[in-house]
């Protein structure tokens, strides 16, 4: 396994509705994966979500934790997918702080 992502996407929405937001994108991350995922796997206990998705034989698994002002998001990437890690981070980052915008 390679190094985990880690990172922090702030918000203003509270708790219950930050976590509202997230589980909906989650599941439309869901179907959009469904095309390229043999395996896909998520969680909630209480204001966390472990996840596990397994595509292409790679399994990427880790963990999104919502707080009163920010989510946390752990996403452990197999060694194969390590070189992608930027990109996907990036990509994390920015589609988190849509779905956490104040609207």
């Amino acid at each position: 396994m390679s190094k985990p992502l880690t990172l922090t996407i702030p918000h203003q929405l509270g708790r219950d509705e930050a976590k509202r937001r997230l589980s909906e994108g989650v599941g439309q991350a869901r179907s959009y994966l469904s095309a390229v995922a043999s395996s896909m796997d998520d969680h909630w206990t209480d204001d966390r979500m472990d996840f596990r998705v397994v595509a292409a034989a790679q399994t990427v698994t880790g963990f999104i934790d919502v707080q009163d002002d920010c989510v946390n998001v752990e996403v452990q990437l197999p060694w194969a997918l390590g070189m992608l890690a930027n990109k996907v981070k990036d990509r994390i980052q920015q589609q988190g702080t849509l779905m956490l915008e104040k609207k």
